[in-house]
């Protein structure tokens, strides 16, 4: 890998089960992220993604690219604009720094209405 280098897009549909899974698999039990009429009483036009299944998510691309032996190091994101069921998310990277057989990775996801998630992942991938 060299700096510069592009990892391919990944498309994540965002649905309403997906949302749903995560927050339970992730122990998140706020009502923002699997009850749309609580969720609306909120301000929020629907139920969104928590930021645990967006960090799995985002953890998921990077070793999807760099291969089952890869053992993240560091994952440190941001979020932006929500995951709403319906919408699409895609993810893309690019490789920021490479040191011996450490790489960083600046991950951006976006969704139809913005940047949903941007940061960077240090990971290390054995020879």
């Amino acid at each position: 890998m060299n700096i510069g280098d592009t990892l391919p897009p990944l498309e994540i549909p965002v649905t309403r089960t997906l949302i749903v899974a995560g927050a339970i698999a992730s122990r998140d039990y706020q009502d923002v992220h699997h009850d749309a009429a609580l969720a609306q009483e909120k301000g929020s036009p629907d139920i969104f993604m928590n930021i645990l299944t967006t960090n799995g998510l985002v953890g998921r691309y990077v070793t999807d690219h760099l291969g089952p032996h890869a053992v993240l190091r560091k994952v440190a994101i941001r979020l932006g604009a929500p995951n709403y069921p319906g919408d699409t998310m895609t993810l893309s990277g690019t490789v920021t720094a490479v040191s011996g057989s450490t790489v960083e990775i600046r991950v951006v996801g976006a969704n139809g209405i913005g940047h949903h998630v941007s940061g960077t992942v240090t990971a290390e991938v054995p020879a």
